[in-house]
Formats: structure tokens, sequence, C-alpha cells
């Protein structure tokens, strides 16, 4: 299958220990997220709203198919990481939607990870009960 790499443009996204590569091209608006519709991946209607700001801020909604691979960590990073990856290739098709983009916090990849759980203490910053007696 041959695709025209002119008409497609393609970026990286990550959040937590995801990571996501958004393909678009032209076309009806349709989504497919690790060859399944977009409803039936992210079932919950707040990730659904929040992978397709991108589109809906720079006014590209039903302009463009998305097409989606995604790998690691859970839903809420899955659909961060889709967010952002939609939004580079948003970009990458059009500069001038990066001030838009910027203005809404799509561009800005969200630092924040677990944190590791430290030795002597049940979690990360958790302690153990203190016993005076």
């Amino acid at each position: 299958m041959a695709v025209d790499t002119t008409e497609l443009s393609q970026a990286v996204g990550r959040r937590k220990t995801s990571v996501a590569r958004a393909h678009l091209t032209p076309g009806s608006g349709a989504w497919t997220v690790n060859g399944r519709p977009l409803e039936e991946y992210f079932p919950r209607p707040l990730h659904q709203k929040r992978v397709q700001e991108a589109l809906k801020v720079t006014e590209n909604e039903g302009v463009f198919d998305v097409v989606a691979r995604v790998n690691g960590g859970g839903a809420s990073g899955q659909a961060g990481a889709l967010r952002l990856a939609v939004a580079r290739a948003v970009l990458e098709r059009d500069e001038e939607y990066r001030a838009v983009l910027r203005r809404h916090g799509l561009l800005t990849r969200d630092p924040r990870k677990v944190e590791r759980k430290k030795p002597g203490r049940p979690k990360a910053r958790k302690r153990f009960q203190f016993s005076k007696r």
C-alpha cells in the first residue's frame, strides 16, 4: 500500500510512560487508534475530548483522518500522549497554528512521572506510622 507522504504529517507524543505516534491525512475525520475506532479504544468521553482537542481549537475537525499507534501506560497517559502527538502533527502541517495551540497548552509536554519508591518507606513519600511508645 503506497502512501503519498506529501499529504501525510506525523508526530510523536509522550506522557508518563505512554508513547503515541499520530499520522494525519486529509479525509473525513475518521479516527483509528491501534486498529480500532476512537470510541472503542477510549470509551471515556473525557479521553475522547482530550484527544480531539488539537483539531477542535484549530477548527480542523472532520478535515483530517487520524491513524494512531499508542503503547505503554494507562488510558489517561495514552490519551495525553496522543493529544500531544496530534497537536504536533497539526503544527507540522501548518506552522500558522502554533499560537493557537500554544495558547491552549497543547504543545507542552507534561513532565510528571511516577516517583520511585524510597528505601525504608512504604511508598514514595509515605512514612510508616510514628509511635512515641
